[in-house]
Order: C-alpha cells, then structure tokens, then sequence
C-alpha cells in the first residue's frame, strides 16, 4: 500500500487508539509515534445496528468498544476539521472500522489515503509497518 510521506496512520481496536505518522518513503513506511490520546467513550448509541437478538444472546455486541470506535472517529473528524491532520491511513479490526465509518465527516473522508481492516493494535511499531507495505 502507498503511503505519503507525513501521512498519520490511526492503529484502532475497541479499546486502544495510538496515532503514527509516517517518517519513511511511500513503498517503505517507516513510522514515529504521535500521540496515544486518552478518550471517553460517550457515543453509545453506536453499534445500535448490531443489536440484534443473536447477537445479544452470544455477547457479540460490546457497546464499549463501538463506542470507542465511534469516539476516535470524532477525535480524527476534529483535527481534520482544524486542519492538524494531512493524508490518514486508518488501521482497525472489520468491526470498529464499521463504526468508524458511519462517523466519518466529510473534512475527514478527504484526507483519507485508505483503510486497513485488521487487528495491529498489539504489534510492534516494525509489524505495522510491514502489513501497511504488504498490504
């Protein structure tokens, strides 16, 4: 995948949020972190969509971690809106990046280069990268 240069990339899961931006070559990403803010979930009208009664039974449905994605994506909308953010990648599991998009305001939609639909929250700054190059 192609990465500009400065571009931040947004490592999400339910429960953890860390912004990177991108120091390396477009083909050879090479990341430097950002900041890692600390957000209050307040959106749980997200995830109403996945209330269904199959899902409640199995506890499919975690309110807290769509409402997290929900969260990030207002914290992304905001620094778009205030033109602090250029090109953004979005990295989130298939579920949270569900979410996110159903925030996403237009300001955001601009700038964004692409999205990842996996799991990176737990790797390491060099695992990110590689799955950003081979993706």
């Amino acid at each position: 995948m192609k990465l500009p240069h400065k571009a931040h990339v947004a490592i999400v899961d339910g429960e953890n949020f860390t912004l990177y931006r991108n120091e390396g070559q477009i083909f050879e990403p090479r990341l430097a972190k950002v900041e890692s803010p600390d957000l209050k979930p307040t959106n749980f009208s997200a995830g109403v969509r996945h209330q269904d009664h199959l899902g409640r039974m199995l506890g499919r449905t975690q309110l807290d971690e769509l409402a997290h994605g929900a969260a990030v994506a207002t914290w992304l909308n905001g620094k778009a809106i205030a033109g602090e953010l250029g090109d953004v990648l979005i990295v989130a599991d298939p579920k949270t990046l569900g979410e996110m998009r159903q925030h996403f305001h237009p300001e955001l939609e601009k700038r964004l280069t692409g999205e990842l639909a996996k799991t990176l929250t737990s790797k390491k700054i060099p695992g990110i990268e590689k799955a950003i190059a081979a993706a």
